[in-house]
């Protein structure tokens, strides 16, 4: 659950200094916060995958060959359930809430709360995560979402005023129960053997790529790419 308190802790904090601090942030600092970020996901992304792959050479092939199947795999299911697409379209709802706001809207507070309630919920790193955080205490993706959300939560508050803070509250209860389930239901399960070990691997890949689109190196639809989690412990478990 350090992840996701971190994570609430973040959206708190930066509602709170941004309906105090009205003066929107400079480009540099943006850019500061975007590359230092980016910088984080990668490092935190490639080394969950390290310290999941271990055992001899043959092993740790066979590891990766499990994380490039369950990828492949993944995306494919993803696309069927259109996963990306219906999160770009809760985000392009967001967008569009966002950009017809005003200060003088009389649900300001309202339209604040759900709209940052959808955002913040609803992103990739924040399910993965959650998943690694419940499975092997790996809450660092949910530190650096938290200093995401953070940032995002200081923008909007200026528009939506102090209501932002509170879609913390949504967020740590829905993180919560998904980071307590998969510690309580999944986690013992998953240390028996290397099952853990294929979902932790295919995790620092999913990660890892969320660096790419923070960048902006490469445009990925990371919500279609979430099943592969369930597939790397399918596959381990054929293959152990």
């Amino acid at each position: 659950m350090i992840g996701t308190i971190l994570n609430a802790a973040g959206i708190l904090a930066g509602g709170i200094a941004g309906s105090i601090r009205r003066k929107p942030l400079s480009l540099v600092t943006e850019s500061f916060w975007k590359v230092t970020l980016g910088a984080f996901t990668v490092f935190y992304g490639l080394r969950l995958t390290w310290m999941s792959l271990n055992g001899p050479a043959s092993h740790i092939l066979k590891q990766m060959l499990i994380v490039i199947l369950s990828l492949s795999l993944g995306r494919l299911a993803g696309r069927l359930l259109r996963l990306q697409a219906t999160s770009n379209g809760l985000g392009q709802t967001a967008r569009t809430r966002i950009n017809s706001a005003t200060p003088q809207m009389p649900q300001r507070a309202s339209e604040g709360f759900k709209v940052c309630a959808v955002l913040f919920c609803a992103a990739p790193l924040g399910i993965v995560g959650v998943i690694t955080d419940g499975v092997s205490d790996y809450f660092y993706p949910l530190a650096i979402k938290s200093v995401m959300d953070g940032l995002a939560a200081m923008g909007l508050a200026r528009l939506f005023g102090a209501s932002v803070a509170f879609a913390a509250l949504p967020v740590f209860a829905f993180q919560g129960t998904i980071t307590l389930a998969c510690a309580e239901g999944l986690s013992p399960t998953l240390r028996q053997g290397w099952l853990g070990d294929a979902v932790g691997a295919t995790g620092g890949f999913l990660i890892f790529s969320v660096a790419l689109v923070i960048l902006q190196l490469k445009k990925i639809a990371l919500a279609d790419y979430l099943p592969s989690l369930l597939f790397a412990v399918l596959l381990a478990w054929l293959w152990r």
